[in-house]
């Protein structure tokens, strides 16, 4: 089994693959699939997959030049990794500040008690939670990291007396406001994969 490749992708509404899609009617050869029994990448594919990580809003017919092959079985490839789940959306950059969302903190949690039951009532809690827009379970002295944005700091220490530290189960809570990002991206880095023995 390829590691999951969990892609958010960058994307406008003009230009969207899925979008090309609906206005190609093609006669599909099996030899061009991807073999979803298989469940396997081969070069092709993570080409796809890097190509639309980098730059989601590129056509079809854009992606399956610089991938190589036509466009008619690159937009099969295309699908057939969506349907797989190699390509879990597509999403539009947000540049959070420019929106005035001017606080980015990361809470790091501890729990009083670790069992499944407990865990997934946490996660359960910070699903719901708008201002946190990542939750990471982990291994060690902190049983969660969140990343929380908010328009500006009352707004999260509201959050975090009202909501975070007062939730059930929650033994202690650490805040690390961030000053200024150097790096952000996103997905996975293709330029490191190396293939498995078993892999094409």
């Amino acid at each position: 089994m390829p590691v999951v490749v969990g892609l958010l992708q960058r994307v406008g509404d003009v230009g969207h693959p899925v979008a090309v899609a609906q206005r190609l009617h093609l006669v599909v050869e099996r030899d061009d699939l991807v073999d979803p029994d298989a469940a396997r990448l081969d070069e092709i594919d993570r080409k796809i997959l890097a190509e639309l990580q980098a730059d989601g809003r590129m056509t079809n017919v854009e992606l399956a030049r610089r991938v190589g092959i036509s466009a008619p079985p690159c937009l099969r490839r295309v699908r057939a990794l969506e349907e797989m789940g190699y390509i879990r959306g597509y999403h539009a950059d947000i540049d959070a500040r420019e929106l005035g969302f001017e606080v980015q903190v990361f809470a790091m949690v501890r729990l009083v008690n670790q069992s499944e039951r407990d865990l997934s009532a946490f996660e359960a809690l910070a699903r719901d939670w708008p201002l946190v827009r990542e939750c990471h379970m982990l291994n060690g002295e902190i049983d969660f990291i969140l990343k929380c944005v908010s328009p500006d700091l009352s707004s999260f220490q509201r959050f975090l007396t009202e909501s975070l530290t007062s939730a059930p189960n929650v033994a202690s809570v650490k805040t690390s406001l961030v000053i200024r990002c150097a790096k952000d991206e996103p997905g996975v880095p293709f330029a490191e994969f190396e293939p498995r023995p078993d892999t094409p």
